[in-house]
């Protein structure tokens, strides 16, 4: 059986898929995943802040290898976790869920996939007193000056 799967054949990246910048979101989903050299948590995001691009969503991953604790940390932290299931080094999927917090993110291709990076994190109530690109109608980014 043939399946059309438009664009398909298409390499380069759909820029309304790719979300870069600063978002203030709430978890929609969250799991973790084993891998046997570096597990993560996976992350589903749907943005809250800018208007103009709310309610769009975007996926991102958290390792928890020993090298990488110190970023979910952060993330969990600012993001209004559970302090005491922290301290107790416990991540409940079903705590995260609908947790708000401020995100920045980029892209990075390897090996020709390309992959959502959560490279910040700060409280929700950061959000105001960000400096916070924005996205114009159009798509193209400016920052809060409108430049």
């Amino acid at each position: 059986m043939r399946r059309q799967i438009p664009g398909l054949h298409s390499n380069h990246l759909d820029p309304e898929g790719s979300l870069d910048g600063l978002f203030l979101v709430r978890v929609q989903r969250a799991a973790y995943r084993w891998h046997r050299q570096k597990p993560f948590l996976e992350l589903r995001f749907i943005v809250l802040e800018p208007k103009n691009i709310a309610s769009r969503s975007f996926s991102g991953r958290l390792y928890c290898t020993d090298r990488a604790l110190w970023k979910l940390n952060w993330f969990l932290r600012d993001f209004g976790y559970d302090t005491e299931l922290l301290s107790r080094d416990q991540v409940d999927e079903k705590s995260l869920l609908n947790l708000q917090g401020v995100v920045r993110t980029s892209h990075t291709t390897v090996n020709g996939r390309s992959y959502q990076n959560l490279d910040a994190f700060a409280p929700a109530a950061e959000w105001e007193t960000l400096p916070c690109p924005m996205i114009d109608p159009s798509g193209d980014w400016r920052d809060a000056d409108g430049l």
